[in-house]
């Protein structure tokens, strides 16, 4: 590695720290005056809110301002160094342009890295400890569905239950039904069902079974109460946590989608959709340096502001592109593991582009 590599890693990687930590002092503070409230009303420790909800905030946002500032972190140090002629003395150095990009692939590269293990790995242990102080002092994070709520649970098997309170573990007017086919062939249903959080069983109460063979022969068991245990109905089916694949590793994440699709529920899309986010983001990185470069090697006249005026527009637009593609894979028919890569092509493309126009 020569000199003006150092120099180059340096600058990009010294300058992205900079503007990251100057923000997520500024977003800290508006935090705080938006949150004190809620802190003094629910008497939360101060103890717990400087390192369960701060300090495990702060890969969070480092993490989801990531791209962005790589993005101005490239343009406004190479629009200094073009500014300076540093760049056209690289250049007549009898350096390439092409070796000249060497250095900021090196720093981008140790970017997407960072920014990978902090989505897959770090984020989701702290968020564990963030979102369970933002469930005791903040907001509910777990909520009850509405009346009336299907779920399928297994292939060709469906619960239902009117109503369930997740606080309580306890859930009324409940039911199981298995098909083959189109044939029913099991029923069970129960006025109240109990979850047993030391045993890991259901308890029903008031309930009556129905089976049903291949000759159409039904028999019915009635009873008071019974422990039964329910393996592929979890009381998070019957409830919702927002958000709850926050706290998911790439590995539990892929885990869960597994399991989902094993069940033959359509639950999992959502799921699938932040894993590939999760891997598209890190790649973002790498493309948002190169055009960041391509835009601000050369010397013009509006200096920085123009620079960093056209690259904050760019990096707006991709992340517009971002939810566009999300919001039509989650409610359309756009696969999970292309939407998210959709931005990343065309600004591939876009890349590529303003490199081969960039000055050599």
């Amino acid at each position: 590695m020569k000199i003006i590599d150092k120099y180059i890693i340096r600058k990009f990687l010294g300058t992205f720290f900079y503007a990251i930590t100057l923000l997520i002092i500024i977003v800290i503070i508006f935090d705080i005056s938006e949150n004190i409230d809620r802190f003094i009303r629910n008497e939360a420790p101060l103890r717990a809110i400087v390192l369960d909800y701060y300090v495990n905030f702060i890969p969070y946002f480092i993490n989801l301002f990531i791209y962005l500032f790589t993005f101005i972190s490239v343009i406004f140090f190479t629009s200094k160094l073009a500014g300076d002629s540093e760049i056209i003395a690289i250049l007549s150095s009898g350096i390439s342009f092409r070796r000249l990009l060497v250095p900021y692939l090196i720093a981008s590269v140790f970017l997407a890295i960072f920014s990978f293990y902090l989505g897959n790995f770090l984020i989701p242990k702290t968020n564990k400890i963030r979102r369970e102080f933002k469930n005791l002092y903040m907001e509910k994070l777990t909520q009850d569905n509405e009346r009336n709520f299907h779920v399928q649970i297994e292939p060709n098997t469906y619960a239902y239950v009117e109503s369930y309170i997740s606080d309580l573990n306890m859930g009324y007017k409940f039911s199981i039904e298995k098909y083959k086919g189109e044939q029913l062939v099991y029923k069970l249903m129960a006025n109240r069902i109990m979850r047993d959080t030391v045993n890991k069983k259901w308890k029903i109460k008031d309930y009556f079974i129905r089976t049903i063979d291949s000759t159409g022969r039904q028999k019915i068991i009635r009873g008071r109460e019974m422990d039964t245990t329910i393996a592929s109905l979890k009381p998070s089916d019957l409830y919702q946590i927002k958000e709850d694949f926050e706290e998911m590793d790439f590995f539990q994440l892929n885990n869960y989608i597994r399991d989902e699709k094993a069940k033959g529920s359509i639950a999992y899309k959502k799921y699938e959709i932040e894993k590939y986010k999760r891997l598209s983001g890190p790649v973002a990185i790498i493309i948002l340096t190169f055009i960041g470069v391509a835009l601000s090697a050369r010397k013009v006249r509006g200096g920085i502001g123009m620079h960093l005026g056209v690259g904050i527009a760019l990096t707006f637009t991709y992340i517009f592109m971002m939810q566009v593609a999300t919001v039509f894979s989650a409610f359309g028919n756009l696969s999970p593991a292309i939407a998210p890569w959709i931005p990343n092509f065309i600004f591939l493309l876009i890349g590529l582009y303003l490199l081969k126009k960039a000055p050599k």
